[in-house]
């Protein structure tokens, strides 16, 4: 391992890649497990072999989709959570 990061080696999609980052080796894998699974599914859905590139690009879409669906909810429920403070708050004052 480097001082800049650590370096070491995945696999995703039976491709091997060495990575360097400074996050924690185990939280890198993690990603590169997700995301060699996520390929996975995608090939998994084709009839037929598709080229890696194309696997890629529709995995890497399928992730962004699920990434703005967690951020989506995320704003609804901080709308809900200030929509509730603001009613407590409210509350508090009508009761002074």
């Amino acid at each position: 391992m480097s001082e800049d990061g650590n370096q070491i080696k995945i696999t995703i999609f039976g491709q091997e890649y060495s990575v360097k980052a400074p996050a924690d080796p185990t939280y890198i894998k993690k990603i590169a497990e997700y995301v060699d699974s996520k390929m996975r599914e995608v090939q998994a859905g084709f009839s037929s072999t598709q080229s890696s590139n194309r696997i890629a690009i529709l995995s890497a879409m399928n992730i962004t989709d699920e990434l703005f669906n967690a951020r989506k909810k995320g704003d609804s429920e901080e709308i809900d959570v200030e929509e509730k403070i603001t009613s407590l708050i409210e509350l508090i004052d009508d009761s002074v």
